[in-house]
């Protein structure tokens, strides 16, 4: 039954008039413009208009201005629009098409429903005085972002932003806030926005985000933000707000100008002392304290707020050593290099830039036991009383001066007030710790809990097992699963062990051996190339490999006990390096990649259960 048949031309404009806001929604629309085209029904300039356009957000509007130029030119082609656009073909495409023609077929549209035509018209008014009103704000920020370049140096394009802490203060979009041709504004996406990250497309969920839960849909799968944006292949910006976008707009100006809820605002550090691993070999420690701070991120927008205020009122402005503000020294390029591996006498460790301050400022170099200045890193690397960080330290076998005389690390002001030169005691007990997770690398919005024993810092579901409501709610002091191993494996596997007795053995008396091994395999993969599903992001996996396994599904069945000896377990993650091997066969790189983790995890292995070699 074809709906179109029983609907004189009146009733079908009238349709037409109240669903064109949701037609102009419709993701990629060049197919459904073609087949308007095709059938003459809109003029071939126009459609070559759209299709030049890379903003989506501009699409959405010119498609929107197509209808209504359809609807006013074309109004008695009506019935030839419904006709071509409700093809099989079409439809199947645009799933707005098909329930706009569902709810013609099952009668739900009240074609009784009458607009006054004073109304409509003062709309129409209203919408051009609008579309005046932006372009006029627009050419005033425009001009705001003209002097704002020449001051510091800053891309202020949204086509050309970059993800990095000053970015951050880029003018809001020149679109006021409340204006209803804001697709973040229209009823239709209440609950949920489209976004994009690359080439992916998602369906972000707004409570979930507030609540900082995996809140992006896609591939009828959750992803958290950074594991979105790593499915996209973004992973190298690690800035999800302004690399995943809607209608073009980087979801941390929505976050920013209040359109979103995001859980990243704020976050708690809590400390325990209850062991994850109930045992007599294990003893607590006396009692921490819980605190609360800003996000990393977000104590770097405080700051540039503070500049830009400083910057506007023309005093106060803190220098480092060339003259520079403080936010141009943040400013980098997208992709640069921000954290060096550096070593000094036989001490080696990783300096990270976000974390320079200068020689005393900021815990910026972490060793596998703790943060440290560059100085105090010298000192622990050397006794002499003339020692020199700048000398002393090396990066790749060149003293660390050459970064700070390149500009790639700057020290900041003898007058600098923020939170490195200038810490409260807070933020010096932050500094003990990790800003990412250990596991997963990234500093999204969840709670991040601090081991007491060490730099690390995880997810609540990162770490394994994963920590409950309850324990952060503990305030004793907290041992995570890396500590717990060390310091109990020696007496726990005094004795040589054969490697078929140590396969053989249930897992159940071994959780704490297979849990240490997943996260070490975690840590190890810094790209996160296995921690999820192949098929997500890898074409034709499944046709090649009939048994994809990956370490998110290993640490499921680990957290279910699927798994009854160790043997099952191993077989498993061995399983992860042979798919890995069968289907890079021809790629070299990418097979070193797998090979190396295979031969991290048999050597962990054989010290873990402490095997004695044949």
């Amino acid at each position: 039954m074809d709906p179109l048949d029983f609907l004189n031309p009146e009733e079908l404009l009238l349709f037409f008039h109240c669903h064109k806001t949701e037609l102009s929604c419709m993701q990629n629309p060049l197919t459904f413009l073609s087949q308007l085209k095709d059938h003459n029904l809109i003029p071939d300039d126009r459609y070559q208009k759209v299709r030049r356009m890379k903003s989506k957000d501009n699409v959405q509007k010119s498609l929107y201005e197509i209808l209504d130029w359809l609807e006013r030119e074309r109004s008695e082609h009506i019935t030839l629009f419904w006709t071509c656009v409700f093809k099989e073909t079409i439809i199947n495409l645009y799933p707005t098409l098909r329930l706009l023609r569902n709810s013609l077929m099952d009668g739900s549209f009240p074609f009784n429903t009458q607009l006054p035509e004073k109304l409509e018209k003062e709309e129409t008014d209203d919408r051009k005085r609008r579309k005046l009103s932006e372009e006029e704000e627009e050419e005033q920020v425009n001009s705001t972002k003209k002097k704002r370049n020449l001051r510091s140096r800053s891309v202020c394009d949204d086509e050309e932003l970059q993800p990095g802490p000053s970015s951050q203060l880029t003018p809001a979009s020149p679109l006021k806030k409340g204006e209803k041709s804001d697709l973040w504004n229209w009823p239709l996406y209440k609950s949920q926005l489209p976004v994009t990250c690359g080439l992916q497309k998602g369906s972000l969920s707004r409570d979930r985000l507030a609540k900082g839960e995996k809140c992006i849909l896609c591939e009828k799968q959750w992803f958290t933000p950074t594991e979105f944006e790593k499915l996209a292949g973004k992973s190298s910006s690690k800035n999800w707000k302004w690399s995943i976008r809607c209608s073009g707009t980087p979801l941390g100006k929505l976050i920013k100008e209040g359109h979103l809820e995001s859980g990243s605002y704020k976050r708690k550090h809590k400390k325990t002392k209850r062991s994850l691993f109930p045992s007599d070999d294990v003893v607590t420690v006396s009692e921490g304290e819980e605190e609360e701070d800003d996000e990393n991120e977000d104590d770097e927008v405080d700051l540039e707020n503070q500049e830009d205020q400083a910057s506007s009122s023309g005093e106060g402005n803190c220098t480092d050593e060339d003259g520079e503000t403080e936010e141009q020294s943040e400013r980098r390029p997208e992709g640069s290099k921000t954290v060096f591996k550096v070593t000094c006498g036989g001490v080696a460790g990783t300096l990270h830039q976000k974390r320079f301050g200068s020689g005393t400022c900021g815990k910026s170099i972490r060793t596998e036991t703790r943060w440290l200045s560059p100085v105090e890193f010298v000192k622990e690397a050397s006794s002499l009383p003339d020692a020199s960080w700048k000398k002393d330290i090396e990066v790749d076998g060149r003293p660390l001066s050459v970064l700070i005389e390149a500009k790639i690390l700057r020290i900041h002001s003898l007058l600098c007030s923020c939170r490195l030169c200038s810490p409260d005691h807070i933020d010096l007990e932050n500094q003990k710790n990790d800003d990412e997770c250990y596991v997963c690398k990234s500093e999204e919005a969840a709670e991040l809990v601090v081991c007491d024993h060490c730099p690390r810092a995880f997810h609540q579901r990162c770490h394994l097992p994963q920590v409950d409501d309850a324990t952060l709610r503990d305030s004793s002091l907290w041992m995570c699963t890396f500590c717990v191993f060390r310091t109990n494996h020696k007496c726990r596997y005094s004795d040589k062990m054969e490697m078929k007795s140590a396969m053989l053995r249930n897992i159940s008396q071994h959780m704490l051996e297979c849990q240490y091994l997943l996260l070490f395999l975690y840590s190890a993969d810094e790209e996160q190339n296995f921690a999820l599903d192949p098929n997500l992001y890898l074409e034709n996996y499944s046709t090649v490999i009939q048994t994809p396994m990956w370490l998110g599904k290993v640490v499921d069945k680990l957290q279910t006990k699927e798994y009854q000896t160790v043997a099952e377990f191993v077989s498993d993650v061995q399983l992860i390096f042979s798919n890995c091997a069968s289907y890079n066969h021809a790629n070299v790189e990418f097979l070193a990649v797998g090979d190396r983790l295979k031969e991290l995890f048999n050597g962990e292995f054989k010290k873990v259960f402490n095997i004695c070699e044949q």
